[in-house]
């Protein structure tokens, strides 16, 4: 395997200090850690450096925090917490991938219901209107508004689903990316590099 290739395989490191371990998830979510959403400034700060990293590296999370805290919280809970939470948002983006594709799939029908119409209706009136500037022009404005009715279908399945799925792929990988929790006196001892 090429360096390049092992570099890019290699568990990327991202960070986090929190000073108390509360800020790390929603304070609207009533429910137990283990089932607990994250914040949404624990979450974009996790995604954003995770979004830099190359797609195929498996990502590590260390989250660093007050020994006291370290100490009464309960790691797996915390892990499970992380966990659940990507996974509930890699679901939610496969429904949003799901819902582009059956729209997609209705404005292609659409769009070409609209262009064989077009077209029809471009040929009735070539054979009735006599030949011409202005038969001319409708002409090609029907075929244009035939094309331009399939612009949306074609925009959908050619770019718009790129990144919903590389979104969906990126929390995926932090859905199964491994969680790490330092105590903050461990670093100030010298103990983590």
């Amino acid at each position: 395997m090429a360096q390049s290739e092992t570099d890019e395989l290699e568990a990327r490191l991202i960070e986090l200090q929190v000073d108390r371990l509360k800020y790390l998830f929603d304070p609207f979510d009533p429910f137990p850690t283990p089932t607990r959403d994250l914040s949404r400034g624990a979450e974009d700060f996790i995604v954003g450096w995770a979004r830099d990293l190359p797609p195929r590296s498996a990502i590590r999370l260390r989250i660093y925090l007050t020994h006291e805290e370290e100490r009464t919280s309960d790691r797996a809970a915390l892990k499970a917490a992380i966990s659940r939470h990507f996974s509930y948002k890699a679901d939610r983006v496969s429904g949003d991938l799901r819902e582009l594709l059956a729209i997609g799939r209705l404005a292609l029908v659409i769009g070409l219901c609209v262009l064989v119409a077009c077209i029809l209706l471009r040929q009735v009136l070539l054979s009735v209107l006599p030949q011409g500037a202005v038969s001319g022009i409708i002409a090609e404005g029907l075929v244009i508004v035939g094309w331009v009715a399939n612009w949306r279908p074609i925009e959908i399945f050619l770019y718009d689903w790129w990144p919903v799925l590389r979104k969906r792929s990126l929390y995926r990988r932090l859905a199964i990316a491994e969680v790490e929790i330092v105590p903050v006196a461990a670093v100030a001892a010298g103990a983590v590099p």
